[in-house]
């Protein structure tokens, strides 16, 4: 059985992340999200072990000096992580993982895997489509929304770092675009596990 790959899908908030994986996933069979811990409450319809393990801030420090985590970082006043162990057992059974993870977790993930995950970096189609889609939320106050504003602008500074850009203009073309990649890479993994040389197509 070969190893399954890890994609790692970063995004500025207003970005659609979550709309865009949720299609990917429907799209791509043999591929499944890695459910990440965090302190932050449930917003609206969210289901413990489904969109998150969510914790409390002094059971999340326990997990980090266990050093159970894969990575983890604080985003907007909330502790986010992932389980090494659930990662690893997921690819050890030949199914690929996509880690949805902010910029600082990406780059903790790219240093400790081995080998190292693929990267999508997933982008609305301006700042102020950007900014649109988060007051549209309507799940956060001003004060917040002002941060994670900022936070985006620099996440943005970052995106650069990563093997695919992908703009949020259009959900459906997003999706095709993330599961081109998810195939094209999978083609790669085959082509390289089998040790076949690359066609020379007569030259």
């Amino acid at each position: 059985m070969n190893r399954g790959l890890a994609f790692v899908v970063s995004a500025p908030s207003g970005a659609g992340k979550g709309t865009v994986l949720k299609e990917v996933l429907a799209s791509a069979p043999g591929l499944m999200l890695s459910v990440s811990h965090t302190t932050r409450a449930p917003r609206p319809g969210e289901a413990d072990g489904v969109d998150y393990h969510f914790t409390t801030p002094s059971q999340f420090q326990a997990l980090i000096g266990r050093g159970d985590f894969l990575e983890w970082a604080e985003v907007h006043g909330n502790m986010y992580g992932t389980s090494r162990q659930a990662v690893e057992k997921l690819l050890a059974e030949g199914i690929d993982v996509i880690l949805e993870i902010d910029v600082q977790g990406a780059a903790q993930v790219v240093r400790r895997m081995n080998p190292s995950p693929v990267t999508i970096f997933l982008i609305p189609p301006s700042p102020v489509e950007m900014e649109r889609r988060l007051r549209g939320r309507a799940t956060e106050d001003d004060g917040i929304l002002a941060l994670r504003l900022k936070n985006a602008a620099a996440e943005m500074r970052v995106m650069a770092d990563y093997e695919y850009l992908v703009v949020n203009d259009s959900v459906d073309d997003a999706v095709r675009q993330v599961v081109a990649i998810i195939y094209a890479e999978r083609a790669k993994n085959r082509r390289l596990l089998s040790g076949a040389p690359a066609p020379l197509w007569g030259l």
